[in-house]
């Protein structure tokens, strides 16, 4: 579904990565983790078409993204305070984007209330954001993305705004709308747990200028549980190896302090 060569950015002199190769396949959810500053969110807005990278290509469904949003893709950013407009209703924020597809009123309104029953939000739809909790207000993000049935979505770091119990309660809920509803997902987290427990791969970059240091498939049950999963052998060990790559993505001096220390 999207394929991603050569991708190189820079800010001025400041290069924040450079030859970024990978790929999502139909049905995946794949997470990016990295380093703080590796330009993951710049990635992903590349990806979005909300930005245009300097150098490489993207390609979703073969056909070139570069500059432009394409109609089939949704993100769901971090900031749900300011991704939502505070002026319209929860039903009204989902319904939003929905009015440029040439749907029937009755379309629209159905879609909006399947969407908000997906995030469990089947009763809020009159309430506005200010009288939502965090939480809550994410999931109708969420909502506003499904109901626009995007061929993928992308997420950057949805999770990072809310407290413990409510991001492994967010999670859970991707896993089960992404099941039911196939959705093909890149999410971008620096949450090395998250990487793990979320998806069927996990991308992990280096330091800046950021490569891609690995891709690394996860071989957990489809069926994944807060507790049981993230107790289990297998995420254990596949976690230490992404924090192991992590860790060693650092440049040459920091490691030699790093071993003069141990």
């Amino acid at each position: 579904m999207l394929d991603v060569t050569g991708l190189g950015h820079a800010f001025g002199a400041n290069q924040v990565f450079t030859d970024i190769s990978l790929t999502v396949n139909e049905g995946e959810l794949v997470c990016i983790v990295g380093p703080s500053g590796c330009g993951k969110s710049t990635l992903l807005r590349s990806i979005s078409g909300l930005m245009t990278p300097k150098s490489g290509e993207i390609l979703l469904h073969g056909q070139p993204v570069r500059g432009k949003v394409p109609g089939d893709l949704a993100v769901v950013f971090q900031d749900y305070s300011r991704s939502l407009y505070p002026w319209l209703t929860a039903a009204g924020n989902v319904e939003f984007p929905l009015k440029r597809l040439k749907l029937t009123t009755a379309e629209r309104k159905e879609r909006v209330r399947e969407a908000l029953e997906w995030v469990g939000l089947a009763d809020a739809g009159k309430k506005r954001p200010r009288q939502m909790s965090g939480g809550m207000q994410q999931r109708v993000a969420i909502a506003r993305a499904l109901a626009y049935r995007p061929a993928l979505m992308l997420m950057d770091e949805p999770f990072a705004s809310v407290d413990a119990q409510t991001r492994f309660e967010l999670e859970d809920l991707l896993l089960r709308v992404r099941r039911e509803h196939d959705c093909t997902v890149l999410l971008v987290t620096h949450d090395i747990d998250e990487s793990v427990y979320l998806g069927d791969r996990v991308v992990v970059l280096s330091r800046p200028p950021a490569t891609v240091a690995a891709d690394m498939k996860v071989e957990l049950p489809a069926q994944r549980d807060q507790i049981k999963t993230r107790a289990s052998e297998a995420f254990v060990s596949l976690r230490s190896e992404v924090a192991r790559l992590l860790h060693g993505s650092g440049n040459s001096e920091e490691n030699e302090t790093e071993a003069a220390e141990e």
